[in-house]
């Protein structure tokens, strides 16, 4: 994990309008009107994305898990992300949680699948120490 490691993909965005505006991939495969964390706007809010990018990539990094452990994943998986924005005084920062349902699987086995992933998964990688994080098997 160094400047010279090989970039496997770059996401590239336009954002104009912060939170009641509108983001833009450069290949137009996410287009997306944005609003206010509870609004009644028309859009999602940068919560709900990273709720989604998170759970989408530690999804992955179950199958990865999985591989390791020689087991096969349920089909009917699921990761419901939880990204709740919290102020105090005038300053904002993140709390999250991930409850994934492995149906089928030993509790133990979908625990410590769990926690593998939550180690090789770049979006908790990212925010490892900086917010609070709860992974719960359901």
């Amino acid at each position: 994990m160094t400047e010279t490691s090989p970039v496997i993909y770059t996401a590239h965005t336009h954002t104009t309008g912060g939170r009641e505006g509108a983001a833009r991939s450069n290949d137009g495969r996410l287009d997306v009107k944005l609003s206010k964390p509870g609004s009644t706007g028309a859009g999602t809010n940068p919560e709900q994305l990273f709720a989604a990018g998170w759970s989408a990539c530690f999804e992955g990094a179950l199958g990865l898990a999985a591989r390791r452990m020689k087991v096969t994943l349920p089909p009917d998986m699921a990761i419901d992300a939880e990204v709740d924005l919290c102020g105090t005084s005038g300053e904002y920062y993140l709390r999250a949680r991930l409850n994934i349902s492995l149906p089928g699987l030993e509790p133990e086995v979908a625990t410590q699948m769990a926690e593998a992933a939550h180690q090789t998964c770049p979006y908790s990688k990212a925010v490892r120490g900086n917010i609070e994080v709860t992974i719960a098997v359901v």
